[in-house]
C-alpha cells in the first residue's frame, strides 16, 4: 500500500505553474479532510484557469474509471467558481450524490446559472433526485422544484443538448407531463432525440412503451441499437426476448453484443440460459468468460423472482388455507378470530 501524501504537497505542485500536475496526485482529492479541504479553497485562486478545467476533467476520468473515489467536497468547494466550464465539470462529478443541502443549491443553479452549459449538467445530476423522490427519499416539494425545472428545461428551444438532458432525467418521473414528451422525442428525426428517449424509457419502468423500444432494437445507428437494448433489459420486456436472441447471431458491434447479453439476463425466458451457456463453452477471453458468468448468475435470480412471484398471491388461497386450519370455521369468522 502506497504512503499517504501530505495534502501541502499536492496543494504545492497544483499551484506549481512550472511543473505539471502529477496524475498520481488525483486519488488524494478523495474524501478531503475538512483542513485540507479548506487548503484546497485557499489556494484556489493562484490556480491557473486551465490548471483549474483539467484537474476537474482529470477528476472526472478518475471517478469514472474507480467510483470507490469520493469526490463530493471538492466539487461542492467549485459550484460558484468564476469560469463556467469549472462549474460545469465539477457539477459533472456529483451525478451519484444524495446529498439533499447539494439539491437545494442545484435547484438555484438550475433555475439560475447564466450558462447553459453548467444548466445542461444540472438537469443530468438533477435526474438522481427525481429517482429518489420517485422512491420517497426526497421531501415532495423539492421534487416538485425539480421536475418544474426539467419541464421548463426539455421546453428550452435554443440548446438541445439541455432539451435532451432534462428528457432524461424526466424518465424516472412519473409526472403525467412525461409519456408525451418521451413520445414526441421519437418524432424527431434527429437520433440523439431517439437516444434521449430510449434512455428515458429505461429509467421510466413503464410497458407502455414496448413498441418504441422494439422498433428500436433493428435501428441503423448503433447508439440507438444500445440503448433499445438496455431499455429492454430494465423493462424486462418479454416480448423482446426473441428479437435480442436474433442479435447474439446477428450484432456486430461488441458494445450492443454484451447488452444483449445482460439485457437476456434480466428478462430471462425460454432458451435463454441455452444460449448464454453456449457462448461461456465458447468463451476465450477472461473478461468475457468473467462477464458471462457474472450474466448467467444474474439469469439465475430472474428466475428464481419469476418463480417466487408475490404478484400472483390469491387472497382465496389464504382462506383455503385457514379453512385447513378450522375446518369448522368459515375463512371470514377464522380472519375476525384472528383480530382478537
Amino acid at each position: 500500500m502506497s504512503e499517504k501524501v501530505p495534502f501541502s504537497s499536492v496543494v504545492n505542485a497544483l499551484t506549481n505553474a512550472d511543473a505539471n500536475f502529477p496524475a498520481r496526485f488525483l486519488k488524494e482529492f478523495s474524501d478531503l479532510a475538512p483542513a485540507d479541504l479548506d487548503a484546497l479553497k485557499k489556494a484556489w485562486p493562484q490556480v491557473g484557469l486551465n490548471r483549474k478545467r483539467n484537474l476537474l476533467r482529470d477528476l472526472n476520468a478518475a471517478y469514472k474509471e474507480d467510483t470507490l473515489l469520493l469526490y463530493d467536497d471538492v466539487a461542492q468547494a467549485f459550484l460558484d467558481d468564476p469560469d463556467a466550464l469549472v462549474r460545469a465539470q465539477a457539477i459533472r462529478l456529483l451525478e451519484e450524490s444524495s446529498d439533499l443541502r447539494l439539491l437545494r443549491r442545484l435547484i438555484v443553479i438550475g433555475q439560475d446559472d447564466p450558462d447553459v452549459g453548467v444548466r445542461t449538467e444540472t438537469a443530468t445530476v438533477l435526474g438522481q433526485f427525481v429517482r429518489l423522490g420517485e422512491e420517497g427519499r426526497v421531501p415532495q416539494a423539492l421534487k416538485r422544484q425539480v421536475e418544474e425545472i426539467l419541464l421548463r428545461d426539455v421546453k428550452e428551444q435554443q440548446n438541445a443538448y439541455l432539451q435532451r438532458a432534462a428528457l432524461e432525467s424526466l424518465g424516472y418521473s412519473s409526472r403525467p407531463e412525461v409519456p408525451q414528451l418521451i413520445e414526441s422525442a421519437f418524432e424527431r428525426p434527429d437520433t440523439h432525440w431517439a437516444a434521449s428517449a430510449l434512455l428515458a424509457i429505461s429509467r421510466s419502468f413503464d410497458a407502455r412503451y414496448q413498441e418504441q423500444v422494439l422498433v428500436s432494437l433493428n435501428h441503423e445507428d448503433s447508439q440507438v441499437r444500445l440503448l433499445a437494448v438496455q431499455a429492454a433489459g430494465e423493462l424486462e420486456l418479454k416480448t423482446a426476448r426473441l428479437p435480442l436472441l436474433t442479435m447474439l447471431e446477428e450484432e456486430d458491434d461488441d458494445e450492443v453484443l454484451e447488452a444483449v447479453i445482460w439485457s437476456l439476463s434480466q428478462i430471462g425466458g425460454e432458451d435463454v440460459r441455452d444460449y448464454l451457456q453456449a457462448l461461456l463453452d465458447a468463451a476465450t477471453d477472461d473478461d468475457h468468460i468473467e462477464f458471462l458468468e457474472e450474466a448467467l448468475a444474474n439469469l439465475s435470480f430472474t428466475e428464481d423472482l419469476e418463480g417466487f412471484d408475490l404478484m400472483a398471491f390469491n387472497p382465496d388461497d389464504e382462506a383455503d388455507l385457514i379453512e385447513l386450519d378450522d375446518p369448522s370455521a368459515s375463512s371470514g369468522q377464522a380472519l375476525d378470530d384472528d383480530t382478537d
